[in-house]
C-alpha cells in the first residue's frame, strides 16, 4: 500500500464499504499517500488517554477518529450521490479531472 497515489483527497465525501464502521458517511480530514491511509470525520471513534499538559491541563480520556485503510472507502459522487469508482477525464482545455464512473461527470470543477 505504499504506492503513493490516492484516489480520495481531502474534503471528499466517502462510504466506509467493510469493518465495524461499515455503511457509514464521512468527509476526509486528512490523507497520508505513503501509508495509504485516510482519517474520515465521525467515524472510527477511538478512546486516546491523554496526560495533563499546558494545552489541556485536565488530561483524561478523548474521543478521535482514527485512520482507515483506503481500500475499505469508497468516494460518494457529488452529482448522482452514489459510492462509485473514480476515473480520469480529460476536459477540451486539457485539464485533467477525476470523474465519476457511474454517470461520467467530473468530481474535480
Amino acid at each position: 500500500m505504499t504506492t503513493g497515489k490516492m484516489n480520495i483527497k481531502k474534503g471528499d465525501t466517502v462510504v466506509v464499504l467493510s469493518g465495524k464502521e461499515k455503511g457509514k458517511k464521512g468527509k476526509v480530514i486528512s490523507c497520508d499517500p505513503e501509508a495509504g491511509r485516510v482519517i474520515v470525520e465521525g467515524v472510527n471513534i477511538v478512546k486516546k488517554h491523554t496526560r495533563p499538559t499546558q494545552k489541556s491541563p485536565q488530561g483524561g480520556i478523548k474521543d478521535q477518529e482514527a485512520p482507515l485503510y483506503e481500500s475499505k472507502i469508497m468516494l460518494v459522487c457529488p452529482s448522482c450521490k452514489k459510492p462509485s469508482r473514480v476515473g480520469k477525464k480529460v476536459l477540451t482545455n486539457g485539464d485533467k479531472v477525476r470523474a465519476c464512473k457511474k454517470c461520467g461527470e467530473a468530481i474535480d470543477r
